[in-house]
């Protein structure tokens, strides 16, 4: 066992990507999934751009291999907002901003350097609340997606979804808390039947599985291995509140007038992100949380998973401090608690990634591809 660990980029938004490459050299890992979310767009909960899409060309790629080359680094690229609900405009903004991005992988070589596209989908509200709305999103994810597959498939390149909810999407006033449509292993086998196309796959984060009361090793068991392609490392301590005991833990907290609620004695969520009992932990930093990593990362091993271990700061005591002693902290603990489980024990230097499976990203000179827009691919 070998694999590559990553460090996602949204941690260190402040940080200019040479930056973030150093960091991620001197704190012993080997890739970064960077960020490259809309300049102008509306999440305020993850705004990294360490990449700007506008005007990225084929110099701009060359430039980047040799970077990521001269620092032994690998890359992919991600961009996760709401591509199927919200205002329409935004919508559009969005689904044209993941064309740029797609490109951006391309011209960096994309499936044949292993640069993918990390991504949501969202979920789209107005469609959910009918009746039958999780069908209508799964026809209205089939119609957006279809044209954006065939041009990631034309430029060799392959879209991976990842499992958050995004449970703290919308106001807390919001019954519901999903909100990102492959957040379940039912709806991504049904994304990839309704489009089977090879040009999209999933990064799984085990801890939006934990909180909802889900095995991961048994989702494992079941994921077709071959659209697996990334892990986020990213935990979760399920806490045992008298938030929980009030509401249970199948539904979110539900946001009710405060003043009956404290003449009541029953406890309310402070924002929207506070709705299910549980605090986001680093593995193997600040304490224990609620699952088997090594039973989860043996069953990778058993069904053949190669690829990165992609660490994912959002924990409270590490990326929520703000502090930057405090994130480096997060991402080392989290390394050298992987460690063990992934890579080969070298003698006197302990467990430690053989970088003789390193290969350089190859250069493409001189290869363009189109950007297109959603009306052209229409």
């Amino acid at each position: 066992m070998n694999n590559m660990t990553w460090i996602m980029s949204s941690a260190l938004p402040a940080l200019s990507l040479e930056e973030v490459m150093r960091e991620t050299v001197e704190l012993g890992y080997q890739g970064i999934e960077v960020c490259v979310f809309r300049l102008d767009g509306t999440r305020k909960d993850h705004v990294a751009a360490h990449l700007d899409a506008e005007g990225f060309s084929p110099e701009s790629a060359r430039r980047i291999i040799h970077d990521f080359n001269q620092s032994g680094l690998k890359l992919s690229l991600g961009f996760y907002d709401n591509l199927i609900g919200g205002p329409e405009g935004e919508r559009l903004k969005n689904q044209n901003h993941l064309l740029k991005v797609i490109r951006m992988a391309a011209l960096l070589g994309g499936d044949a350097n292993e640069v993918k596209v990390g991504t949501f989908v969202g979920y789209n509200h107005e469609l959910g609340g009918q009746d039958g709305g999780f069908q209508k999103n799964l026809e209205l994810y089939g119609k957006v997606f279809a044209p954006i597959l065939r041009y990631a498939e034309d430029s060799g390149v392959t879209l991976l979804y990842e499992n958050c909810p995004m449970e703290g999407w919308r106001p807390a006033t919001a019954t519901g808390t999903y909100n990102n449509l492959p957040a379940t292993l039912a709806a991504r086998k049904l994304m990839y039947a309704l489009i089977p196309s090879r040009a999209h796959g999933e990064t799984y984060d085990p801890s939006h599985d934990v909180w909802q009361h889900t095995d991961p090793v048994e989702v494992i068991k079941v994921t077709d291995m071959k659209r697996l392609q990334r892990i986020h490392v990213k935990s979760t301590r399920n806490l045992s509140t008298a938030a929980r005991v009030h509401w249970g833990g199948l539904y979110p907290m539900q946001a009710v007038d405060l003043e009956p609620a404290k003449k009541a004695g029953v406890p309310t969520c402070a924002h929207e992100w506070d709705r299910h009992h549980y605090e986001p932990m680093i593995p193997g930093f600040g304490g224990s949380d609620s699952m088997d990593w090594r039973q989860f990362i043996e069953c990778l091993k058993a069904r053949g998973y190669r690829g990165p271990y992609v660490v994912e700061n959002e924990a409270a005591n590490s990326k929520g401090t703000g502090d930057l002693g405090a994130i480096r902290q997060g991402f080392k603990a989290g390394l050298l608690f992987l460690a063990p489980m992934i890579w080969p024990l070298s003698r006197g230097a302990g467990y430690r990634f053989d970088p003789s499976a390193h290969t350089p990203l190859k250069d493409f000179p001189g290869r363009d591809v189109p950007l297109l827009t959603m009306e052209q691919l229409a």
